[in-house]
């Protein structure tokens, strides 16, 4: 078992997946009025890539991330910060303005509000919740906000001549959204990211039916751009994007067949479940690894019994036909 204890240290790169890589130096690339500025290893957690926006009236950095602290004397007078959800490395750079108004879609919102709020996200069980509490404020610099404001689906942000539109797209949290920027015509997608790892629904907050449904109404939308806090940055290819959005949902279908296959083998407690590894590989010392496959998979059993693909054969062991 990974360590858990109070004082054990965090390897912060393996919340999601991580693979190391080599470092890259800070980058950008501007779409009009957007600036995109890529952290470490294009914005690979625990970094992301930010979008600074600039109107004619206004400024607004979304998702300020890790990547903003070595570049902080170099960024402009910020008017709002606007967060696509409330995880830790969404908001780990938003302390650098703290004379501009933060906001979060409202049912995020209680994690900018309050530490408590903030945990209550993940929804980590004791030691482990503990010790990640300690690692946000430490690691990814949270302050919280009392006065940070609610937007809502639907909602328009004017910066003079520029527009960001508020999509709520929930799944990975309850409040997780896209922006779109007008007229550049950029679909910011956060969390949404087009990885190899696929979907991530595995906290108290997620929601994989509701993940599904928000790539489903991705699908319907036709930007110019996309852009993504982690891994990919900027796509400009309606058919690689699609090609890319193919390969990241499927890891829902993925995930879901390799669990009915193993509960075909035999009959499986919850347990065993997770002990087997479907979201991270066997191997992977993640200390956070029980839980999120615990929700995660809790998930995709419920949807094989509801649908009558697995059955419950005596209390808390289930298998599939």
């Amino acid at each position: 078992m990974p360590d858990v204890s109070a004082n054990a240290p965090i390897d912060l790169r393996r919340r999601r997946g991580y693979r190391p890589r080599l470092m890259q130096p800070l980058e950008e690339q501007t779409i009009g009025s957007v600036r995109v500025l890529f952290g470490e290893r294009n914005g690979r957690y625990p970094h992301g890539n930010s979008l600074l926006v600039r109107g004619r009236s206004e400024t607004v950095v979304i998702d300020p991330s890790l990547g903003l602290l070595p570049r902080r004397d170099r960024l402009p007078v910020v008017d709002r910060v606007l967060n696509s959800h409330c995880h830790e490395d969404h908001i780990a750079g938003n302390h650098l303005f703290p004379d501009a108004s933060w906001h979060m879609h409202e049912r995020d919102l209680p994690g900018l509000h309050s530490l408590d709020g903030m945990m209550a996200i993940y929804g980590y069980p004791e030691p482990l919740l503990g010790q990640f509490r300690r690692v946000l404020l430490e690691n990814f610099h949270y302050v919280a906000r009392p006065d940070a404001v609610a937007f809502r689906d639907g909602d328009v942000f004017d910066l003079g001549r520029v527009r960001i539109r508020v999509l709520h797209a929930p799944g990975h949290t309850r409040g997780h959204c896209f922006f779109w920027v007008e007229p550049d015509d950029l679909l910011y997608l956060a969390d949404v990211d087009l990885s190899s790892f696929g979907p991530y629904y595995g906290d108290a907050w997620s929601d994989l039916e509701d993940f599904e449904r928000t790539l489903a109404m991705l699908r319907t939308l036709r930007p110019r751009h996309w852009a993504t806090f982690h891994h990919v940055g900027v796509l400009s290819d309606a058919v690689q994007f699609r090609v890319r959005l193919d390969h990241f949902a499927g890891r829902i279908d993925e995930r879901e067949a390799r669990l009915l296959a193993f509960l075909r083998d035999g009959s499986r407690s919850l347990t065993e479940i997770v002990r087997h590894r479907f979201v991270y590989r066997p191997a992977d010392a993640i200390p956070w690894a029980d839980p999120i496959e615990t929700r995660s998979m809790e998930q995709h059993l419920r949807r094989l019994l509801a649908t009558g693909r697995a059955r419950e054969v005596e209390p808390g062991r289930f298998r599939a036909d």
